[in-house]
């Protein structure tokens, strides 16, 4: 996995806050995916147009006391929504 690839949500699937639920939700033409907070702010900035190094950046300013360990973290959790089919790599828009 590159730092310069750049990811976005499959075509059909949304990420939106459900308030009744408290959290962020995936949404896709079959049903919806609960996420927890970290899965929600990775996919959030997961917009097609930054690339994987300016999200952990963005990672790392918002969330610094989780420096260590944030870029295994977030590789590990964007390949694993890769492999359920949530995002893919696409070119920067």
């Amino acid at each position: 996995m590159n730092a310069a690839t750049v990811y976005r949500l499959k075509p059909g699937w949304r990420l939106q806050w459900e308030q009744a639920q408290g959290r962020h939700v995936l949404l896709y033409p079959e049903g919806m995916v609960q996420l927890n907070d970290s899965a929600g702010a990775v996919l959030g900035l997961l917009d097609g147009e930054r690339d994987l190094a300016a999200v952990l950046a963005v990672l790392r300013q918002r969330y610094p006391e989780a420096d260590e360990g944030l870029e295994g973290d977030v590789r590990d959790f964007v390949a694993d929504a890769l492999h359920q089919g949530w995002i893919r790599e696409t070119e920067a828009t």
